[in-house]
Parts: structure tokens; sequence; C-alpha cells
């Protein structure tokens, strides 16, 4: 199961047992998860550790425009690089409670100290807030996953906390499976949903629309494999040609 949270190690959860029995992970893998995308711009992350994993959570909050504040006494080079440059805040102390979450969107326990990362997590709860504590999905109330991301297109893979390891050789496989190719024509879809939206009456001919050209014949991820995007792009008009032709004719 968890890295830190094992039968035999020291308790690192809400229940205080001392030495962990996996009570508290019991049922992690049947517990279901709903699945979000979350926009981030403009709203503030609090990430408590300053070492490399602070800096991996740092850094993924700041690739989605988050604005962060890292708590911690000292950091990483990288980290007070980022200070230094204005891309985030430094608190450069100990974490003091609940107010330093005052007008956060989510926050992210990255420390070894499971006292701390035990106080930013009741904290957060009541606030309800979103948290993460770095490797002890029982104190997370979301999940990061393993992400694949090329273009506008991201794909997460989760395991539930059973194995980042697998989540992250997941990633590898369906990055290379997935890549270019499948960003690119995301990028021409979208480029025409402003035209089905106001050309295409209901959401059945949208759908058929769409559907036409990304199952259709030729296929336009081997033709962008190919460098062919004009003929995706002719594929793209022959398709809005057709729809347009099958809609009912005006009285």
């Amino acid at each position: 199961m968890v890295a830190e949270a094992y039968a035999g190690k020291g308790c690192v959860c809400r229940l205080h047992k001392g030495i962990c029995d996996q009570s508290c992970v019991e049922d992690m893998l049947e517990t279901p998860l709903y699945i979000a995308c979350l926009r981030l711009e403009g709203r503030r992350g609090v990430v408590v550790g300053g070492g490399a994993i602070g800096l991996a959570k740092v850094e993924g909050l700041l690739a989605c425009g988050a604005g962060v504040t890292l708590i911690a006494p000292t950091a990483v080079g990288p980290l007070q690089e980022y200070a230094r440059e204005g891309s985030i805040g430094w608190q450069k102390r100990d974490y003091a409670g609940s107010g330093d979450l005052e007008g956060a969107f989510l926050a992210i326990a990255a420390t070894d100290d499971t006292g701390l990362n035990l106080r930013v997590h009741e904290d957060a709860e009541r606030r309800s807030m979103l948290v993460n504590v770095v490797d002890v999905p029982p104190l997370c109330n979301f999940i990061l996953p393993a992400i694949v991301r090329s273009g506008p297109l991201a794909i997460a893979i989760s395991t539930a906390g059973a194995s980042p390891a697998l989540a992250k050789r997941m990633a590898k496989e369906i990055g290379e499976e997935f890549g270019e190719a499948y960003a690119r024509l995301a990028v021409l879809l979208n480029e025409v949903r402003g035209w089905a939206k106001g050309t295409l009456p209901t959401y059945h001919d949208r759908k058929l629309f769409f559907e036409s050209i990304v199952g259709g014949d030729p296929d336009p991820i081997e033709l962008l494999r190919q460098d062919r995007e004009e003929a995706v792009r002719a594929l793209i008009a022959d398709m809005q040609e057709r729809m347009v032709e099958a809609l009912p004719a005006s009285p």
C-alpha cells in the first residue's frame, strides 16, 4: 500500500495508533474517487515543506497558473530561485496554524514531520479546503494522479494511492501511445467548435459531426502522424459540407 503507511511502520494518520495496522487504508482501493480537473488560474495554493517533494508540488501548481505560497524555514535551491524571481511567495518560517491557509483554495503538506502534516490536514478540513498530504492518501481529500500532458491534452492515471510507481509506468506508456498527434487533433477540432454550435441545431448533430471526423476514414491521427495537417483540415471541411447538406431545408 502507501509507502509510509503499512503494518509495522509508525502511524502517520489521524488515528494516532503509534504503529500502523493499516486500518486507515484497508478500504482505499474500494473508495470511489470523483475525478475532476481543477482550474487554478488566479487561485492560491499553499505548500508546506521546502524539500524536493515540495518543489515538485510547487511546480505542478505553477504549471496550472496558481498563485503559490511556500511555507518552510528552509528550501531547496530551485524553490529559493522561484521566490527570488517572484514566481512564488515564500514564508521563511515554520507553519503557524490555520491562519496560514486564509484565502487559499488548496493546501499540500509535503514534509517528513507526521505531526505537522496532521496539523495541516486538520486545519484545512476545518476550513472545508482541498488538502493533500503527500504519500498518505487517508489524509487527502484529493489525490494527485500521474499526468501525461501534450498541448491541451491531459491524461490522468490514478491507482488510488496503491502504487505511484505503477501509475508512473502507465503514464510513460500512455504518453508514448497518445502524444502530439492527438493533441494537434484536439486543437483542430476546437477551431470548429464555434462553427458547430452556430450551425448544427442539435446536440445529436454536433456529436455526429465530431465523431465522424475522429472515427473517420482516413484516420486523422494517422494523417497527423505523417505531418499531413492540411489533409485533416480538408477532412474537417468535407464533413462540414456534408452536415450542412443534410440539414432540413428552411421553410
